[in-house]
This record gives structure tokens, C-alpha cells and sequence, in this order.
């Protein structure tokens, strides 16, 4: 990519200016390092090594697979990014900068000027004039005072907005720029007087000749004026090359109404709804009559629109209500409710058990108090004189006027009652601060849905557009004017604190709002008594120490809403799409057409990957990534009609059959044992609690089912798409939550490709082996599993023709409904007339062994490995988990014939079954606390009849399992246990580090310099920890790991320490723990998720390319991670595709190159290396330290220590690197302890961190300490990483015990000093710390496995 100054094709340094999106942060410069890049480089010649030299190669696209130069990654220098400052509070806005700047944009956006121009006024004592923040929200106020302008033509406005450019901007010495200008001559254009006009429009262009930005400014009137304003421009500046007129759209006419058909197939049964679901059925249905009902929508199109062109509009205009009327939906149906109930005569709403009438009784109460808070609000702001309530509502009032009243009483009711409603919450309840943060967050997405609704329809955005393609255009042509919509949506983006605020004040309201009248009998007479209660609890509880404010629900109706969930409200919004989905041009442009999910599933906090991501999408670093999104986006689905229509005969039933949870599960409670036999009641009540659990648990499954099988009832007809965004590593994931295909059995037996294609000479041969795979019988080789088939061609004509009155074969599988989608498939290809010409849409399944498994043989070149994963050739799939368990039972038996009693008893015990788990998720970080564990539980369900004897019992056995079963992958996988090492030891230097600007920032702060120009007037608020805080904050540890995948894709690492902030709202102090860019890093869960996430980045390039490759060839494609699905026929031509991508792969120095790119990512940073406590180097490092004596009075020892030897370090490199020779002698005779660990050559004693240990393949930590520390930890993977669209994966979303949001919630009803705080121990010290430059060992040697023999492996992934 071409770089505006720079040479091209030379690696030339870019500083970008970042802001930290929504807050008030100081800038953060970025270096940007661009080249010419396509992401792998060609081998010698330009050509693929012959022996993988496939005759289709020489048509794919050079993009796909080019060169990744590891000297060009995107680099942003943000270690010195602290928290928004805090100053006296003034004009009601709060004492955080950021909460200012947020609150005057808000009042911008609700139109009070007035309010905005004050806190403009505090903004500018604030800040410097010189300070680019300033600019920018002098900017914000030019925009929207001139778009009010521009829309009303207000001569008085405009008048005051003239006087604020000349007064309060220029007058105070800030410097206009291209944008302030451009916005300063729409205004001035709606002036009545033509030549007052003119004159200003020449002002303004004269300021930007006067500073440099004539041709920005031109460009950014391009975006802002019509045609008609710009040509005016034109003509009255100077003369210049007049710009050709846009284009203009169509002339287009209303057409007659369409009805929308109904598309369900009426002759199939409905899903009958779970008794204890009833409402939330309902609230999915009314969600689906979008189907059914006829469209009120009058529909543009042009005079030749034909029938396929209106069908297409009419697709859109449905996909467009499904996506923006989530919540007037949920009125309107909680309105049918409450009429429905009033016609069967039933006057008393608040006794009913219908929720839906019993929220519009809410609705209609919450909905005039919002309003009258909003009234008392702008009350408060014309007040000169205010009390702390009205301060309060200056600060959450302008917020609450970004929606509609209405709309935010449905969303805060349904926020409450869905979390209320979840079997988490239970009858606890759940914690106020998450509950108002929920609804702040459900607030500002809305906000910014409706801002890009508002948009889109001023501008047109839809006029003639009648297919997907057209949407792909028009969203490119939206990257033009990105910088003004990013602009405008900074608006709409809030800190937690503001969140917190407007959720606690709607929360407050609905609280006093909602009633409940409750009936009770009276013991004494028997009467009936009737009282209104409120439908809510707050209350108090404390938790390890701490006092939680909770909300509950009253008792008398928590019973209902257990039957009654409200989920299923929301559900509309994320259904999949009735038409292709958007293509990806920006960080929140692409998938669903109005929805603002983003491209990379990132916690809302997390700034830095937000900012890594943006850049790269800036500079075209994504293009890859993004056009793989859209190749699985644009795969077309259907509803497979006949197993829906067995699925519906089976749910109807009640039954449970082929893991379809049963209407009534058949658990009886085992008799009650005498109270006075404590053991065994002790036994029996854990029994009656696990029993409870699993009726829950299937309760809750069955209501899940019951929700997708309404949405396939509803979608039979349909063709359908799955919009596609990524984790913050690259894994690909649907954004329909509720049915997609990376679903359980039941939703990938549901699913069939939107097209067929018909079979050809080899499809009916993967069929067979197909349907042999998903029945379990994968482990034989092609031909054995093609031989399955034939063998049980009448069980599959049976299952085929009467699944449920036949022989039931198809239950007998693996995954059974979609064996029984393979049967009917393969009988209707038998039973053509030529199976060749037979046109298949179901999805056939390769899956890799063990994928990351794999890639960790390849890099390791492991020939061992390789063969057990199937990276070699051979006659038959090897099975690792076989291999494993052949290998523990070899070992076992030699400590049996030793005499070994546990060993002697296990012999004939360990089958795959046992080892399976434990090896899966070794390669993603499992401890081993947590293999031990995975043994345990498949010995519990495999032989429940052990003994429990002193020396045999569960845990000795799993314990004794799992460390061979961690020895026997450490010597099959030697080369990948070297790697995941070195990975370990890579993040401990780098989340130890600190980088060259924290210490010249430390070194101009003790000598009391500036290190840069400060950027406010009045000294922010100071913390409770003073100034050492401040320099302790300087020298934190903010280095997270970060990294680029071969597809360019920069991943950050978003663990972080959380640090708490008080928020006082209505209903109580709210302690918010956050991470920001500005807190430490977290250094274990750095190191423990580095190796899996690096992997997971590694599978995600090759599922990226893979999916590429196959839409160049023309194959229909998707993927679950390492489960690559295409049609049958195009199987053979897919495999090739995968081969050859992983080739390409790891034919490229993969770890070289990571190597390279940490070596000039973190240049010239200091990391606190230790060495061993006993060792030589530790005895002189702490005589030295004896004799030196850099103590300054009021710090610490140990904290003056490590400023003092860092800075003295500094000092020395810098002599040593000097070209004056004096000072290099000078620096040569310096003393300091990495002085003493060089002439020492201390390598060999460098204190390993225990976690490196833990993070390698295989390693089992040996003292006892370390383990039960080891559990505490999280266990690394994502087997469950499939989660609502709706909520990005916490940032541990490489664990398996995954967190529920980004935002650790705790609130308090009291101040802070009530938390009780554990004591501290005082660990013991077993190294000696120094300061190091950050150097990275060299890449582990790899072995003699030929990557290039993976093109003749038939089942590496089969």
C-alpha cells in the first residue's frame, strides 16, 4: 500500500493519530509500517514447489498467497496512555474529563446548544489552545450547530455560531482545520444575505491557503455539501478545475402495494411450545409474522422493475424491519396482550399471568416518568443555582433525549426481565450493577442504530437497490465519507460511567413503576387479602466482604417468568438474513444491514484492539480477512424440509429421541434415607440436588430447541445467509445466535446449502463415506467406510423412508439427526434415475485431527507427531487419541510388571475414550489440575465400580493417568513442546517490559522537565497515591503480546489487570471494574494464552485461505474451524484446496518471522529478567547492590531501586552505543547488574517462570503447590466459544471457563473503605531481579518432517 510522502514500496514510518475512542485519553501516536504486501511470499521462481504444483494454481489470484514482511508490522506506541484526567467539578458534567466531553456531545445531539456551549467554555480553561482534543470538540459543536443550521435555516443560530468561531475558537488562539471550515461554509451558505455569504465562504478559504489545507478542505466539502453548494464553492473561490456532477439516481416511482406470501409450509405441523415457555414462544412468533404478514412498505422501483426485482426490495424491506423493530415490536405485542385480556373481561391486569399485559401496564407507567425526568432535567439546566438531584440530571438528562421515551421504557423493561428471567439469576437475583450497565448498553447500541437509520434514510441510502450486490456498492461508497460518520457516531459512544448513570435512573423508574397486585389468605379468618407490592426488590448483600446491591423479583411472580421468558423479544434482530449480507468495509460497517456489531468480537473496554484493528482496516491490511468473512456470509441456506418435518413428529411426541430434550424427563428421587443415618442423607440430598440440576438443564435445552425449530418452521421456504464477524484472533463465527450451523446435531441436521449441485463421477463415493463419518464409523480408511454404506443400504432405506416407524437405525449414530439428513440423501440419489445427474445440497464434512495438533507437528517438524496427526501418507487415518492411549498402556504395563498395585489394577482400562479430552485440550493450555480432572470424570462414567482403597481410587488414578498421558505427547510431539516453550517465554519478557517512552517519561519527571508540551491549564485531580503513584503508573507493565497473522491481521492480547471506578447514581454507588489501555497487564493469563491463541490465529489463516481458494475455483464453502464443508461432488477439489493452503502455510518460516516481528516491535524496551537466588551472578549482583545507594528520601527502597538501575542501565546502553569513544569508554567501565550478568554469562542461571513450564505440551508442574495454584487458573481453549452476536467474547475468550462480560461487575451500597481486604503473604524469594534489554531467544530447532509431504496424505483431513 502506496503511503502519501513516502517512496513507494519502501518501509517508511507513518505516525497516525489514534484517539482513544469515546474518552477524554491523551492522543496515542501510531507508527505504521507499510509495504507492497500479499500475505505469503512465492518460492524460489515465483512458483509452488513442484511436488504441490496443482494444475489449477496458475489461474489463482497472486493476492492469496503472497509475501508477509515481518519488518512492516503495525505498530501503536500507547504505553504511555493513563486514565482520563479528573478535575473540580464544575457546570454539573462531573470531574472526569472524558464524562465532559460526552456529556456536551450529548447535549449537541438533543439540540441544547446553550448547555453545550458552556461546557465548550469549560472545555477551553481546560485545555490548551494548541491541544488537539480542543479542535476536536470545537469541531463537533461547528458540525452539529451547522447541520441544525443547515435543516432549519436559523439566522440567529447561525449569527451565534459565527461569533463562537471568532470569540471562543480563534479569539483564544486554537487553530482552525480543514474540517472546522467545512462545516463553518455549510452554515454560511443557509445565510439569507447571498453577498454576507459569499464574503464568509471566501473568509474560511482564505484561513485554509493561509494554513496549508486548500485541498482538504475541498475534499471534505465533497462529503458534506450537495452538488449545488459545492459547484457555489467552486465558482466563488478561486479558479480551479471544476469537478464532474455526481451522478444522479434513477427516476423511480411508488409501485402498487405487494403482499408478502405466506411462506411457511402449511401442510407441516406447528411446534407445539414448551408449557413453561408459553410467552416466550409467543414473543419468537410475533417476531416471525414478519413472514406471513402482508408488508405495508410502499416499494420504489424504477418503470422496467420486474417480478424478481420487487421480490428482492421486498426481501430487503423485511430484512430491515427484522433488524429495526426489536422493540417496537415487543410493544405493540405486549399491547395485544393487555386488549386481549380486556375483551375476555378481565379488568385486574396486575393478578394475570400474562407477562405481555402485564408489561404494557408497566410501559404505559415508566414511559410518562421517563418523560417527566427529562422535563426535570432540561428544568435543571436553566437553574443558575442547582441542588445535587439537579446536578445529577445535568448529567444523565441530555443522554435520556437520544431516544424516544417510549422506546427506552421497552428496553429497559426487557433488560431487566431477561437477566431476571435466566436460571443464572435465580432466586438470588443478579447485581444492580449489572443490570444499569445492561441497559446502558442496550441505550447506546439503540442510539446508534437509530443514528444510522436516520442517516440512511436522508441520504437515500436504499433507492435502487434490488439485490446484495448493490448493497456491497453502496457500503464501499460509505468508506469514502468514513471519517465524518466516525465522527458523528463518537457521539453516541459512552464510558461505563455515563452507562451506568442512565441505566440507574431508568432502572429507578421502572422500580417505582412497577406494581404487582398480590392476593394472600389470612390464617386467622381465612379472608383473602389483596395489596399492591412493587414487582422488584433492592436490597443488600455482602460477598467476600464486599456489600452487593442486588434486584430481585417479587416471589409471587418469579414462578411465572421462570414458565414465561422474555428472551425471545430480542430474537428478531439477530435471525438469519432473508438476503445476502453487507460486505465488511469498516470496523462496524458489514453483515446485517442497520446493525452495529463489530467486525472483531472485542469487549467494548478493550481500546488498543479496537485501535490495532482500525488502522490495519485503514491502510487495507484486512482485505483478506474481511473478503473471507464475506465468502462464508454469502453461502445461501436452506431448511431440510423432511428431517424437519420427523424433527416436529419427534418434538410433538414429548419424547426424547436423537437428543431432543423430553417433554418430561423421566428422573425419580431415590427414597429418603433416615435423617439420623447422616452419611447417607448427606448422600441422598446430593443426589435430589444433582437430579433438580438436570431437569433445569433439560427444561432449559428443550425451550432452546423449541425456539430454533419455530425459526426452521419459519424459515422452510426461505434461502437465508449467516452474517460472519471474528474473534480477536481471527476464528470465524456466525452472528445468528439462535441457528446456524455451528450449532449442536440437531441444527446441522436441519441445514442444507441453498443450492445443489449435482453429484458427478465422484459425490455418491462421499456421500457414502459421509454418512459412515457422522454415524461414527471415521476411523477406517475411505474404502472400508464406503463398504459401511453399502453394507447397511436397508437400514438407510429404512431410516430413509420411516424414521420413526422403522428399525430406528439412523438413532444408533454418532450424531443421529444428521445421519438420518444423510440417509434421506442418499436414498433420494439411489432412487434417481441417474445419481450422477442427482442434485445434492447437503453439506459434506472434512475435519482436520486434531487441528491444532497439527499445526504444532508442522512447526515443529515433529515426524513422530506428524504421522499420529496425519500429516503423513498412509493407507489408513492414524487416530491420536488411539496412539496416545497404545502408548499410556504400554507404560502402564511395565510399572504393572514392576509390581506397580495401581498399574496392575488399570491394565486393559485406558482406551481413547479416556485420553480423548485431556489430549484435545492439551494443545490449548489445559493444566495439569485440569487433565486431571477430564481423566477423573471419564473413569467416573466408564467404570463406575471403582474401588476406593488408599492406594486405588479416582484421583490417584487420574492422577497417575494424566501424567503419562502428558509424557507420551511430550515424546511424540518433541519439536511442538520446544515451541510452545519458547512462545511461554516470549510473553514473560514482554508482559515484563517497559517500553524506551515510559523511561525517558521517568527520566524527565525526576529531573522535573516536561516530556512533551502539557495539554491542560489546571492541574488534574491527583489520585489518593500521589506522586509515587503516578511514577509507579509510568513504570507499569502495559506491554501486551501482540502479533501478526499471515493474513496481516494484527491480534492483541486484551488481558489486563481491572481497576474499580465509583460511580453515585440513584439507586446507589456502583463500583465498575474495568480494563482500559492505561492498566497493567495481566502477566499469567499473557503467558498462559499466548501458545493456544497463536495456534487459534494459525487455523483461522488457513480456514481464511482455504475458503478464498475454493470461491476462486468456484466451490461453495464454509467452516467450523477446522471442519471444512462444500458439496459433495466438489469435495475431492476442496481437499487439494487444503492441502495446498496449509503447505503454503508453514512452507513460510512461521516462527522466524514472528521471531523478527517481536524483535522490532518491542525495540529498545528493558524487561525484569530474575536469576536464580543461589547462583554466583545472584551473590555479585546484591554486592553490588550493597555499595550502590541511589535511595531518594520518600520512596520506597525496592521501588527507588528499580527506577534507579533502570534508568542507570539506560544510561550505560545509551554510552555504549555512542559513536564518541570517550563515552562508549565511559560506558564500558560502568557497573551495573546487567553488566555483572554479562561478564558472569549468566544465561545459564536465568530463573524460568513457572507458568513458561506450565504452558509447554506435556508438562506436568511437579510440586504440589503449583498444581492446586495450577486449578485455580483458567484452562485454555474455545470449545464453547459459539455466543450471541450480541456480546463480544470476554477477553478471556481463550479459556474454556469463560467469563461473562468484558466488564467485571461489582457494586457497593456503601464507600469503598467497607471492603474487608484479605492479608497479604509475602511470597518468598527465590530470584533476583535486573533490568535487561528485551532480547528473544532463538527459534527451537526444527526437525526433519517435510511439510510437502502432506499433498499424498488422503486423510489429513477427512
Amino acid at each position: 500500500m502506496a503511503v502519501p510522502g513516502a517512496v513507494q514500496g519502501e518501509a517508511t514510518p507513518v505516525f497516525v493519530a489514534l484517539y482513544p475512542p469515546f474518552e477524554g485519553y491523551r492522543k496515542i501516536k501510531a507508527r505504521l509500517l507499510t509495504d507492497d504486501y500479499v500475505p505469503f511470499a512465492p518460492q524460489a521462481g515465483g512458483q509452488a514447489p513442484k511436488a504441490f504444483q496443482l494444475p489449477w494454481m496458475a489461474s489463482a489470484n497472486d493476492t492469496i498467497l503472497g509475501h508477509l514482511n515481518a519488518d512492516t508490522p503495525i505498530i501503536i506506541k500507547d504505553s504511555l496512555t493513563t486514565k482520563p484526567p479528573r478535575f473540580r467539578t464544575a457546570d454539573a458534567a462531573g470531574s472526569d474529563l472524558g464524562n465532559i466531553v460526552s456529556t456536551m456531545k450529548a447535549c449537541l445531539h438533543v439540540g441544547r446548544f446553550q448547555r453545550a456551549a458552556a461546557l465548550m467554555q469549560r472545555l477551553n480553561v481546560l485545555y490548551k489552545p494548541d491541544s488537539p482534543e480542543l479542535l476536536a470538540v470545537h469541531n463537533d459543536y461547528i458540525r452539529e450547530s451547522a447541520s441544525k443550521i443547515a435543516s432549519t435555516r436559523d439566522q440567529q443560530l447561525l449569527r451565534n455560531l459565527q461569533t463562537w468561531f471568532e470569540v471562543e475558537l480563534r479569539g483564544r488562539g486554537i487553530v482552525p482545520n480543514a474540517t472546522t471550515c467545512a462545516f463553518m461554509i455549510l452554515a454560511v451558505l443557509q445565510d439569507i444575505s447571498i453577498g454576507k455569504s459569499n464574503r464568509s465562504i471566501r473568509r474560511y478559504l482564505h484561513l485554509a491557503d493561509q494554513g496549508g489545507f486548500r485541498d482538504h478542505l475541498m475534499n471534505e466539502l465533497l462529503t458534506v455539501l450537495n452538488e449545488q453548494d459545492f459547484g457555489r464553492v467552486t465558482r466563488i473561490s478561486t479558479p480551479e478545475p471544476v469537478l464532474p456532477a455526481l451522478p444522479t439516481a434513477p427516476e423511480e416511482r411508488v409501485s402498487t402495494r405487494l403482499s408478502q406470501p405466506n411462506r411457511a409450509r402449511s401442510e407441516l405441523p406447528e411446534v407445539r411450545p414448551v408449557d413453561r415457555n408459553l410467552a416466550g414462544w409467543r414473543a419468537l412468533k410475533q417476531s416471525l409474522s414478519i413472514f406471513s404478514e402482508p408488508s405495508d412498505t410502499q416499494i420504489l422501483d424504477s418503470a422496467d422493475s420486474t417480478a424478481e426485482d420487487k421480490a428482492k426490495k421486498l426481501d430487503i424491506e423485511r430484512q430491515l424491519r427484522m433488524e429495526q423493530d426489536t422493540y417496537e415490536s415487543a410493544i405493540e405485542r405486549w399491547r395485544k396482550d393487555y386488549e386481549h385480556l380486556r375483551k375476555m373481561g378481565i379488568n385486574n391486569i396486575l393478578t394475570h399471568n400474562s407477562f405481555g399485559a402485564l408489561m404494557w401496564t408497566w410501559h404505559g407507567l415508566l414511559e410518562p416518568a421517563i418523560r417527566e425526568e427529562i422535563r426535570l432535567a432540561n428544568e435543571a439546566e436553566s437553574r443558575d443555582v442547582r441542588s445535587k438531584l439537579d446536578e445529577e440530571r445535568c448529567q444523565h438528562g441530555p443522554f435520556l433525549q437520544y431516544l424516544d421515551p417510549g422506546k427506552l421504557s421497552a428496553i429497559t423493561i426487557l433488560s431487566v426481565m431477561t437477566i431476571l428471567g435466566t436460571a443464572r439469576s435465580g432466586d438470588r437475583g443478579c447485581s444492580i450493577a449489572t443490570l444499569v450497565v445492561q441497559i446502558g448498553d442496550a441505550v447506546q447500541d439503540e442510539s446508534v442504530a437509530e443514528f444510522l437509520k436516520s442517516n440512511r434514510a436522508h441520504s437515500g441510502i436504499l433507492r435502487g437497490v434490488t439485490n446484495a450486490s448493490d448493497l456491497r456498492k453502496i457500503a464501499s461508497g460509505l468508506k469514502q465519507r468514513n471519517d465524518i460518520t466516525a465522527q458523528a457516531l463518537e457521539g453516541h459512544m459512552w464510558s461505563s460511567a455515563v452507562k451506568a448513570r442512565i441505566g440507574a435512573v431508568l432502572l429507578s423508574k421502572l422500580i417505582e413503576s412497577a406494581k404487582l397486585r398480590v392476593f394472600r389468605k389470612d390464617p386467622a379468618t381465612a379472608t383473602l387479602l389483596e395489596s399492591s407490592q412493587p414487582a422488584f426488590l433492592h436490597r443488600s448483600v455482602f460477598d467476600r466482604g464486599r456489600r452487593i446491591g442486588m434486584l430481585s423479583l417479587n416471589t409471587s411472580m418469579a414462578d411465572h417468568l421462570a414458565k414465561d421468558p422474555v428472551a425471545a423479544s430480542l430474537a428478531q434482530k439477530y435471525l438469519p438474513m432473508v438476503i445476502e449480507p453487507k460486505a465488511w468495509v469498516s470496523f462496524r460497517e458489514g453483515g446485517f444491514l442497520t446493525s452495529t456489531e463489530p467486525l472483531v468480537r472485542v469487549p467494548q473496554r478493550d481500546e488498543q484492539s479496537r485501535s490495532y484493528i482500525t488502522v490495519a482496516m485503514d491502510n487495507g491490511h484486512m482485505s483478506q480477512v474481511t473478503a473471507g468473512l464475506d465468502v462464508l456470509s454469502r453461502t445461501p441456506w436452506q431448511i431440510n424440509g423432511p428431517v424437519l418435518e420427523t424433527m416436529l413428529e419427534v418434538w410433538n411426541s414429548g419424547q426424547g429421541i436423537g437428543n431432543i430434550a423430553p417433554d418430561n424427563p423421566a428422573m425419580e428421587l431415590p427414597p429418603e434415607p433416615a435423617r439420623e443415618d447422616k452419611p447417607a442423607h448427606f448422600k441422598w440430598l446430593r443426589a435430589v440436588r444433582t437430579i433438580g440440576n438436570e431437569k433445569a438443564s433439560c427444561r432449559s435445552e428443550r425451550c432452546f430447541q423449541n425456539f430454533q425449530l419455530e425459526i426452521a418452521r419459519t424459515y422452510l421456504n426461505e434461502t437465508f445467509y449467516f452474517p460472519h464477524n471474528v474473534d480477536f484472533r481471527g476464528r470465524a463465527y456466525p452472528m445468528s445466535p439462535f441457528l446456524n450451523y455451528m450449532g449442536a446435531d440437531i441444527c446441522r441436521g436441519l441445514l442444507t446449502f441453498g443450492i445443489g449441485k449435482p453429484l458427478g463421477p465422484t459425490g455418491l463415493r462421499w456421500l457414502k463415506i459421509h454418512l459412515a463419518n457422522v454415524f461414527g464409523f471415521d476411523k477406517a480408511s475411505f474404502e472400508e467406510r464406503v463398504a459401511f454404506t453399502d453394507e447397511h443400504l436397508k437400514d438407510i432405506s429404512d431410516s430413509a423412508r420411516k424414521p420413526l416407524d422403522g428399525q430406528r437405525w439412523w438413532l444408533e449414530a454418532e450424531d443421529p439427526w444428521q445421519c438420518l439428513a444423510a440417509c434421506k440423501e442418499l436414498q433420494s440419489a439411489l432412487d434417481s434415475p441417474d445419481p450422477q445427474s442427482f442434485e445434492s445440497k447437503l453439506a459434506i464434512h472434512q475435519d482436520g485431527t486434531c487441528n491444532g495438533l497439527q499445526h504444532y507437528a508442522a512447526l515443529g517438524g515433529d515426524s513422530i507427531g506428524a504421522r499420529q496427526v496425519n500429516l503423513e501418507p498412509g493407507d489408513r487415518p492414524s487416530d491420536i487419541y488411539t496412539g496416545v492411549a497404545e502408548l499410556v498402556q504400554e507404560d502402564i504395563e511395565k510399572d504393572a510388571r514392576q509390581g506397580h498395585e495401581l498399574a496392575h489394577f488399570l491394565q486393559g482400562k485406558i482406551t481413547r475414550k479416556v485420553v480423548k479430552p485431556t489430549v484435545m485440550t492439551n494443545v490449548y493450555g489445559v493444566t495439569f489440575m485440569g487433565a486431571r480432572a477430564q481423566v477423573k470424570k471419564q473413569l467416573e462414567e466408564l467404570h463406575p465400580d471403582f474401588p476406593k482403597t488408599p492406594s486405588v481410587d479416582y484421583d490417584a488414578a487420574a492422577y497417575y493417568i494424566a501424567r503419562k498421558i502428558f509424557q507420551a505427547l511430550a515424546n511424540m510431539f518433541n519439536g511442538a513442546h520446544d515451541i510452545q516453550y519458547w512462545l511461554g517465554d516470549c510473553a514473560t519478557r514482554i508482559a515484563t517490559a517497559v517500553t524506551p517512552e515510559q523511561m525517558e517519561r521517568v527520566e524527565a519527571t525526576l529531573a522535573g522537565t516536561l516530556y512533551e508540551a502539557d495539554q491542560y491549564n489546571r492541574a488534574p485531580i491527583k489520585g489518593r497515591k500521589g506522586e509515587r503513584g503516578h511514577r509507579a503508573e509510568l513504570l507499569a507493565f502495559k506491554q501486551s503480546v501482540i502479533w501478526t497473522t499471515p493474513l496481516k491481521m494484527p491480534v492483541v492480547q486484551p488481558y489486563r489487570q481491572k481497576t474499580a471506578e465509583k460511580v453515585d447514581t440513584h439507586l446507589q454507588s456502583i463500583s465498575l471494574q474495568n480494563r482500559s489501555i492505561a492498566d497493567p497487564v495481566d502477566r499469567r493469563k499473557q503467558l498462559q494464552a499466548f501458545p493456544p491463541n497463536f495456534i487459534h490465529s494459525l487455523d483461522a489463516t488457513h480456514m481464511f485461505l482455504s475458503a478464498l481458494l475454493c470461491e476462486k475455483q468456484g466451490l461453495t464453502f464454509t467452516a467450523v474451524h477446522d471442519s471444512f464443508w462444500t458439496h459433495a461432488s466438489e469435495v475431492e477439489t476442496m481437499n487439494h484446496v487444503l492441502r495446498d493452503a496449509f503447505i503454503k502455510m508453514h512452507s513460510e518460516d512461521i516462527m522466524g518471522r514472528l521471531r523478527s516481528e517481536f524483535v522490532i516491535r518491542y525495540k529498545d524496551c528493558m524487561y525484569m529478567a530474575g536469576v536464580k537466588a543461589p547462583s554466583p551472578v545472584s551473590k555479585k549482583i546484591c554486592q553490588w547492590r550493597g555499595k550502590f545507594s541511589g535511595l531518594r528520601s520518600g520512596a520506597k527502597p525496592l521501588e527507588s531501586a528499580q527506577i534507579d538501575e533502570l534508568l542507570l542501565e539506560r544510561r550505560r546502553l545509551k554510552l555504549l552505543a555512542s559513536e564518541n569513544p570517550e563515552e562508549r569508554k565511559e560506558g564500558e567501565a560502568m557497573v551495573t547488574p546487567y553488566s555483572i550478568f554479562e561478564q558472569s554469562d549468566g544465561e545459564a542461571d536465568l530463573a524460568v517462570e513457572e507458568s513458561i513450564t506450565e504452558a509447554a505440551l506435556g508438562n506436568i508442574s511437579a510440586p504440589r503447590e503449583n498444581k492446586l495454584q495450577a486449578n485455580e487458573r483458567l484452562t485454555v481453549g474455545d470449545e464453547d466459544n459459539i455466543g450471541s452476536a450480541t456480546t463480544a467474547p470476554d477477553e478471556d475468550a481463550g479459556v474454556l471457563d469463560q467469563q461473562g462480560s468484558e466488564e467485571s461487575l461489582a457494586d457497593s451500597a456503601e464507600p469503598s473503605d467497607t471492603i474487608v481486604k484479605p492479608k497479604k503473604r509475602r511470597p518468598a524469594a527465590r530470584k533476583t531481579w535486573l533490568w535487561r534489554p528485551l532480547s528473544f531467544p532463538p527459534v527451537p530447532k526444527k526437525g526433519e518432517f517435510d511439510v510437502s509431504r502432506i499433498q499424498k496424505s488422503q486423510y489429513f483431513f477427512s
